[in-house]
């Protein structure tokens, strides 16, 4: 859901230059706000359910693929869309034919970055505003002097998200078969 609304947030913010000016700045200033500070707030305004915790992996996990999907769109190549337009193709066809193909491995990039910034904030959200998962566990084994069992965790969620990583690049490989890496 977070990478669909990266994804139109960044064609829209492409399209339309005031968007772009309007959100961008709000955008920086969102991520760097710490994971930490942000997730209590969620939980006073949102409550102690699941929602808190999507809304702050969605506000962590966009603005890296937004970012990214921005800067491939911004790299494209000036002589190829002077081209587009004397071939009379709107600006969907250009977006289709042309600028998501070139994007694809800048969106990925920020895709692998927002993977593990998933899962940390997954479980920084588990401490501060929930009842079960691996940051409750962590915390609990904590408390308890559990080191070992916390260590675990720790290890567990780093290989959770290492694998997130690794299927990142799997797809990638599908789906940008031009790419040799």
């Amino acid at each position: 859901m977070g990478v669909l609304i990266a994804c139109l947030m960044a064609v829209l913010m492409d399209s339309l230059s005031w968007l772009n000016d309007l959100i961008y700045p709000m955008m920086v200033v969102i991520q760097t706000i710490p994971t930490i500070a942000i997730a209590p707030i969620l939980v006073l305004w949102l409550g102690y359910g699941i929602l808190p915790k999507i809304v702050l992996i969605i506000l962590t996990t966009t603005f890296p693929i937004i970012v990214s999907i921005l800067d491939g769109f911004r790299h494209c190549d000036k002589d190829m869309l002077t081209l587009f337009s004397l071939m009379r193709a709107n600006p969907w066809q250009i977006l289709w034919h042309f600028k998501i193909p070139v994007s694809l491995p800048y969106f990925y990039a920020g895709l692998r970055v927002s993977v593990s910034y998933a899962f940390i904030t997954t479980v920084v959200s588990e401490w501060l505003g929930g009842f079960e998962g691996l940051g409750v566990y962590m915390i609990q084994s904590k408390k308890l002097f559990q080191y070992d069992t916390m260590f675990a965790i720790i290890i567990l969620v780093s290989l959770i998200s290492l694998l997130g990583m690794k299927l990142v690049d799997i797809s990638e490989k599908y789906v940008i078969k031009w790419k040799r890496t």
